[in-house]
């Protein structure tokens, strides 16, 4: 497996409150996460920070014994820690108060994967050249278009959209939404921040992954400029991940 990991400030931010990590654990584990944090002055970044840390220290020791097959616990749990380290921390802090952050973590070994998250980053997978969304948003917009107040369209553009019904960090307890998928050569991943998904539509995510003069490095990138041409109001954030049938030694890479 291969990790290509990039982020952008944007165009208004002052500071980049997403977090990432991605790379291949000791155990062979290819892991990639995305974080979105939120908060007041300097807090998003830090909820950030702590639940991608928290989740990489947790991930480095998983055992050989839990299998993907059997390791939705196991992946819940560690998203549970992650919860109690930020939430912690913001009741410690008067300055981190209300911190919190999304989260996406996608594990794969061999020819299945786990997806956890919480929030509004996705998981996305290309496979023959089409685009499946993985996660699905835990937000106030996605409930009404659910319960079939709102249309597809008018979500997209609704002024709420943002808003979350569920992060990490904010409550004492979480619920975390796992789910195993399949995975097959050629398949590619996608992870993102709300710096993307909300301002790129998918039919544009899916031609720029399906591009076969392109790289995955220069895929993420044209990612990022896609999303800053579209206005970059928001940070961005882009994980892929595919296999390219070389062996990779154990590492990762922050952004």
């Amino acid at each position: 497996m291969k990790t290509v990991l990039q982020s952008h400030v944007g165009k208004v931010r002052q500071v980049n409150e997403d977090q990432a990590w991605s790379g291949i654990l000791s155990s062979g584990l290819t892991v990639a996460i995305v974080a979105d944090g939120m908060g007041g002055h300097r807090a998003g970044d830090v909820a950030s920070a702590l639940a991608v840390d928290s989740l990489v220290q947790s991930l480095q020791v998983w055992g050989e014994a839990s299998s993907l097959t059997d390791g939705a616990t196991s992946l819940r749990d560690m998203i549970r820690t992650a919860n109690k380290v930020v939430y912690e921390t913001a009741s410690l802090n008067e300055q981190y108060h209300n911190m919190g952050t999304t989260v996406v973590t996608a594990l794969l070994d061999g020819s299945t994967g786990l997806i956890g998250h919480i929030g509004d980053s996705r998981a996305y997978r290309l496979r023959n050249g089409q685009l499946e969304q993985l996660t699905e948003d835990h937000t106030l917009v996605n409930e009404l278009t659910k319960s079939g107040q709102l249309s597809p369209e008018e979500a997209a553009h609704h002024p709420r959209r943002n808003v979350l019904t569920r992060a990490l960090g904010t409550d004492r307890e979480v619920e975390v939404d796992v789910r195993a998928i399949d995975w097959q050569a050629g398949d590619m991943l996608l992870l993102c921040s709300d710096g993307l998904s909300g301002l790129v539509e998918p039919a544009l995510v899916q031609a720029t992954l399906d591009n076969p003069s392109t790289n995955m490095e220069q895929q993420a990138q044209t990612l990022i400029d896609l999303a800053l041409a579209a206005g970059g109001d928001d940070n961005i954030t882009v994980v892929l991940v595919s296999d390219d049938g070389r062996a990779y030694a154990a590492g990762g890479d922050t952004a």
